[in-house]
């Protein structure tokens, strides 16, 4: 049987946003978790060992698995800062349009450093992928 591999942790988010290397990316994690938490109204959570998600939804996909995943969130990784946002649709991509310095995949957007991005675009995003998802996978 499958078993999901990121669940929501009682891990503390401040202490992984610490153990973050870089000094300016984890002055952008402080950033993200109150810009985060400021436009989804979630406290934010661990979910595995280095995402940081906002709300959660339960999905359950037509070949029967099921599971649990932040609504949005994002990762301080090495490499990049990976912001999980709602999949490719065009809104969002009429969205990332003005967003600013970014590369993509399907479910997650990343940028080198804040500085490189429009917030208030970031702040859209937010709103756009809870409702995507809250549409989604309404709560049963």
């Amino acid at each position: 049987m499958y078993e999901q591999k990121t669940k929501e942790t009682d891990n503390s988010v401040i202490e992984f946003i610490e153990t973050v290397e870089n000094e300016k990316k984890r002055s952008d994690a402080y950033r993200l978790l109150e810009i985060f938490e400021e436009v989804t109204g979630y406290r934010a959570k661990m979910w595995g060992p280095s995402i940081i998600g906002f709300g959660s939804y339960h999905y359950k996909y037509a070949s029967g698995h099921e599971g649990d995943a932040p609504l949005v969130g994002f990762s301080p990784r090495k490499a990049k800062i990976s912001l999980y946002l709602a999949y490719e649709s065009e809104e969002r991509e009429k969205l990332l349009e003005g967003f600013g310095k970014h590369t993509k995949g399907k479910a997650c957007i990343y940028i080198n450093k804040l500085a490189d991005i429009d917030t208030e675009i970031l702040k859209d995003l937010i709103v756009h992928t809870v409702k995507t998802f809250q549409e989604m996978y309404p709560n049963e």
